[in-house]
């Protein structure tokens, strides 16, 4: 899964399964475009020095000691203030989250986990941080460690990822060098260490409890929950498990302040965000816009359209892989947030945007999702395990048309005998895109069919 875990990314928990109705005022703004000062990322293509001297250059670690001397519940309240939501898939309030590390101690280290898996199909947002901009992320661990109380952070990075691990180690050896972090970090008092853990390409080790299992030495499989990583996690201490981008924005909101943040996007969706936009785009690109963005907007303003036009748009994978497909008549007016894509039966997921035009086979391109989901199953669970293979199995049979009718509904009964039955959100992730295929393209689906059925009598 990403880092953005299955669990993280398809966030069957912790999404609110409400949409927002439209109306006059704040839930009508619409967000966009971001203007260049208020950028997070100033280095998201590279095209400066990202080790320490280019970063100080560009205003990282400023103040920084000031703001952890200012304690775990400032930096919390601004976060809460910020309106700030997970990144990695879940969109659940950072603010809650690390404040429920931040109680007294029970004898046990806390530790702060980042989660640079990044495995979802579609997203490419964290290995550009990784890559390009280190030292907001060491500099995050530090604030967000501050915040919960911890003694170390570890950033598990996808095993593929090796430039970006490099680039990461790099820039944490010169921040122990500086003084930055470990022992009396910034010169503020407080002791703090930074590991990097590399992973071994597992989609399945995106899910919170299957990395932490993988960091101990384990096979990478989810845990049941409860217990929660805040209260049993690394190595059976309390721990948080957090996405890259999430941890990496915290020092510029401590310095911009809360309010700044949540200027930005509709209310519950605030702040600026990194998006993924591939496919069928004349321009594919990584962009840092605004919440709340219309997707029409985000994809003819920073990817050059659609290939061959808007008019040849066929449909849109809005947050990764694991997410439903939306059609050309949804993305016309849609905004990228977490309400609104609820409201329209997907979810914002890691905002990795997959553009696909009328030249796709729709069908064959959520098989070869439901191909990849069969693949990474860690097969704990007989839902995911039996039913993932036996969606495959049916699918494959839709794209050559040698299916039943009947046999479409037979596939939806046994996406939601699948959604929601297993201990993390992996299997949810495979259900939901033949959901989105059902849900827009049956007539497709039947047309395949009945086309086969006519070539076989003749």
């Amino acid at each position: 899964m990403s880092q953005t875990s299955a669990s993280s990314q398809t966030a069957r928990w912790l999404v609110p399964l409400y949409g927002v109705f439209r109306s006059q005022g704040d839930s009508w703004k619409r967000g966009g475009p971001l203007a260049d000062q208020d950028r997070i990322f100033t280095n998201l293509y590279g095209r400066h020095d990202w080790r320490l001297k280019g970063a100080l250059q560009r205003g990282d670690w400023y103040k920084t000691k000031e703001i952890v001397e200012k304690g775990a519940n400032w930096i919390i309240n601004e976060i809460k203030i910020s309106g700030l939501r997970g990144r990695g898939g879940a969109g659940f309030p950072s603010g809650m989250k690390w404040s429920f590390m931040n109680k007294p101690s029970d004898g046990r280290p806390k530790y702060l986990v980042v989660n640079g898996d990044e495995g979802e199909p579609g997203t490419c947002k964290d290995r550009e941080i990784l890559r390009h901009d280190p030292h907001k992320l060491v500099e995050g661990c530090l604030i967000a460690g501050r915040a919960m109380g911890a003694c170390a952070a570890y950033i598990y990075i996808r095993g593929e990822f090796y430039n970006e691990a490099s680039n990461m180690q790099v820039a944490i050896a010169e921040a122990y060098q500086a003084g930055l972090i470990g022992k009396n970090a910034c010169g503020s008092g407080y002791d703090f260490d930074i590991f990097v853990q590399r992973g071994a390409g597992a989609y399945i080790c995106g899910e919170e409890t299957a990395l932490i299992e993988s960091i101990e030495g384990k096979q990478g499989k989810p845990r049941l929950k409860p217990p929660f990583p805040a209260d049993v996690g690394l190595f059976g201490c309390p721990t948080t498990v957090t996405n890259v981008e999430t941890v990496a924005v915290a020092p510029t909101i401590c310095r911009r302040g809360g309010a700044w943040f949540a200027s930005f996007g509709r209310p519950r969706n605030h702040g600026t965000k990194l998006f993924n936009i591939s496919g069928h785009v004349n321009n594919p690109c990584t962009v840092e816009e605004e919440m709340s963005i219309p997707l029409k907007e985000l994809i003819e303003r920073h990817a050059g359209g659609v290939i061959g036009g808007w008019d040849n748009l066929l449909g849109v994978i809005p947050g990764g892989s694991s997410t439903p497909v939306i059609p050309k008549s949804v993305c016309d007016t849609v905004l990228l947030d977490f309400d609104d894509l609820v409201r329209v039966q997907t979810s914002f997921g890691t905002a990795a945007v997959i553009v696909m035009n009328k030249q796709t086979d729709i069908i064959k391109a959520i098989a070869r999702l439901i191909s990849f989901y069969k693949h990474e199953s860690c097969g704990q669970c007989t839902p995911c395990r039996e039913g993932i293979s036996w969606m495959y199995k049916i699918i494959g049979r839709f794209v050559k048309g040698q299916a039943e009718v009947h046999e479409i509904d037979m596939l939806w009964e046994l996406t939601k005998q699948i959604e929601m039955h297993t201990i993390c959100a992996l299997a949810d992730g495979a259900a939901w895109p033949v959901q989105g295929l059902i849900r827009h393209f049956r007539p497709e689906i039947e047309a395949r069919i009945q086309s086969r059925k006519r070539a076989m009598a003749n």
